[in-house]
């Protein structure tokens, strides 16, 4: 299943987000590479720490109200499969479901306890075996389909998953790899490195995870999943807040960032136009940058010149099209230094007017 913009509009009525507090990045503006991300650290250290499993508030009640299905409250979103199932169930002896150490526990051996195996920036709610699946596989493109999981790829050593996550998924890592840098005694040095496999403190594949940074932008759900954590361990992910920080840490060629596209209506009737809004990101400048659509998937035969509205933000216009179309669509962006970057693949069907 393709990312889809379909559900933003119809939800985000039900969800609250909450301004980046005043002055909390202060201290990293104008910042580079390992020093703006050795800033980012003094900013996200020394969270509010979490019980993996008690009595008290846990890791069960933050992960139900950060993975909630906005369309039905008593339910979580599963990472890997988008399935919804019901929050309170929890484990319930392998029948319900299970948290997702995203950057695996066994690199770095931290366990579940707290700060790093509690940390709720990396902790997702999973079903139970496509968690077993993945285990501690780094992240990679390629492989075989999930049987159960149909939209992840797996090898022996690699896991990638569906495409609507792969941004999340990398910005999970990247914070990881800023929050731990082994300067606390009970905390682990994590690094990310571009080979598959990896073993230690180390994950991969660096450069993989930043094209799925780039090719992924953040939306609402990952917006207020960070709002919901940041309430309670008083700490952000700062590659959701400002994802052009990536690229400044690691570096990809400083190809340009996608960081928001909406789709407007959300849901077009036969008579509507569909205006697309990006906003893109780029030291060097952009170039170009188009809209792609066409009716089948990864097959555009149409480009739209898209026309900027102001300094990071552009937009493009899909004519209406059929009662029942599928129409498939992505943004491609190249800067002045040649650099470029196409988007995940975006779908909405035209209904009845």
């Amino acid at each position: 299943m393709k990312k889809k913009l379909l559900l933003i509009i119809l939800v985000v009525s039900a969800t609250v987000f909450a301004q980046i507090p005043e002055n909390y990045y202060q201290n990293a503006e104008g910042k580079t590479g390992m020093e703006l991300k050795q800033t980012l650290y003094n900013i996200i250290k020394g969270h509010t720490s979490y019980p993996y499993t008690s009595s008290n508030t846990d890791l069960w009640d933050i992960l139900k109200e950060a993975d909630q299905d906005t369309t039905n409250p008593d339910n979580v979103i599963l990472i890997y499969t988008g399935f919804s199932v019901d929050g309170e169930q929890e484990y319930s002896g392998g029948n319900g479901w299970s948290r997702e150490h995203v950057w695996a526990k066994s690199h770095g051996g931290f366990d579940d306890d707290p700060p790093t195996g509690t940390d709720a920036h990396n902790l997702h709610a999973c079903d139970i075996s496509v968690n077993s699946a993945r285990s501690d596989k780094d992240f990679d493109n390629g492989g075989t389909p999930h049987s159960e999981a149909t939209e992840c790829l797996y090898d022996a050593d690699s896991w990638e998953p569906r495409d609507a996550v792969k941004g999340d998924v990398a910005r999970t890592m990247l914070y990881m790899a800023t929050r731990y840098e082994g300067t606390v005694s009970n905390e682990p040095d994590l690094e990310l490195i571009d080979v598959v496999p990896t073993s230690g403190p180390t994950f991969g594949k660096l450069s993989t995870l930043m094209e799925w940074h780039h090719q992924d932008p953040v939306d609402d759900f990952e917006r207020n999943r960070n709002e919901v954590v940041y309430g309670y361990q008083n700490n952000r992910n700062p590659f959701i807040d400002h994802p052009e920080y990536a690229d400044s840490i690691w570096g990809t060629g400083n190809a340009p960032i996608v960081i928001r596209v909406d789709q407007l209506p959300a849901e077009p009737m036969s008579s509507e136009d569909v205006e697309v809004e990006v906003e893109i990101v780029d030291p060097d400048g952009l170039a170009s940058a188009v809209l792609n659509y066409g009716f089948q998937s990864d097959n555009y035969s149409n480009q739209i010149n898209i026309q900027q509205l102001s300094s990071d933000t552009y937009s493009g216009t899909i004519p209406a099209q059929n009662l029942d179309d599928t129409v498939y669509y992505q943004i491609t962006a190249e800067d002045n230094q040649g650099y470029s970057v196409t988007s995940l693949e975006y779908s909405y069907v035209v209904r009845e007017a």
